[in-house]
């Protein structure tokens, strides 16, 4: 088994991936993307995954108080161009500037949704039962 059979990313993608989500945000932030759709919401980068040679980032986006979550993923996409310039100049030690793909982060809608089946009458009656059986 060599060492490139695991199947997370490497030490290095993780890393790299962070850089490039500190600077995309701070892009986001400081209200460079002339778009309404963006202008508009709050966006947060929560995740950024990086391909294994560097040259695809990922950004997971989370809108905050958009009524459409899409909209801004298309806006993002539209202006992924632009933003891979302005991000250069703080991932400038990269060989390769990476290209941009956003997608929406879900995460939150799956960890809210288990903790509402957790909630539930039926699984808290059944965690109620293993906790007996277990005295």
């Amino acid at each position: 088994m060599s060492r490139f059979d695991n199947k997370g990313p490497s030490q290095r993608q993780l890393r790299v991936g962070e850089q490039v989500r500190h600077a995309l945000a701070d892009v986001i932030q400081r209200g460079d993307i002339r778009d309404d759709v963006i202008e508009a919401t709050v966006v947060s980068v929560t995740e950024v995954r990086m391909s294994p040679d560097l040259k695809i980032a990922t950004a997971f986006i989370a809108p905050l108080g958009a009524s459409d979550d899409q909209a801004v993923i298309k806006a993002l996409a539209r202006n992924a161009k632009f933003i891979r310039g302005r991000v250069s100049g703080a991932l400038r030690q990269m060989k390769y500037m990476p290209e941009f793909r956003f997608r929406l982060d879900t995460s939150f809608d799956n960890m809210a949704r288990i903790d509402q089946l957790l909630r539930s009458p039926e699984v808290a009656r059944d965690l109620d039962d293993e906790d007996e059986d277990r005295n």
